[in-house]
């Protein structure tokens, strides 16, 4: 499964259509295999997010706010969007690995390790 987090920071990116970094993903089985991409956007645009997310072929999206416009394209696409995140993209992808993120989680330090 190929995975894209959406970057300001550390953090997943409070809006979709405003992320100038993403980070990408491979995993297997829960394990990240290879090394994960980061890739900075030449623009803030869901629109480019949306094609760069299609070509990349990107199984899962984790972010923060997104447009439904957006979110309903994607999953036209088959892509699954995990929507409203707030904390650290690597927390973020710990749970997803292990298949725990949920929309709307707000990840805190400790909390995190109680959810896996």
């Amino acid at each position: 499964m190929k995975i894209l987090l959406t970057l300001r920071d550390n953090d997943i990116a409070p809006r979709f259509d405003l992320t100038s970094e993403v980070l990408i993903v491979d995993s297997d089985h829960g394990n990240v295999v290879g090394n994960p991409r980061n890739i900075l956007l030449p623009g803030p645009s869901g629109d480019e997010l949306c094609s760069l997310i299609i070509k990349e072929e990107i199984s899962l999206v984790v972010c923060g706010g997104i447009e439904e416009a957006h979110f309903q394209y994607l999953g036209w696409k088959k892509i699954t969007v995990v929507d409203r995140v707030i904390g650290l993209a690597a927390d973020a992808l710990r749970l997803v690995l292990a298949g725990r993120l949920k929309t709307g989680a707000v990840l805190r330090g400790s909390q995190v390790d109680d959810m896996l």
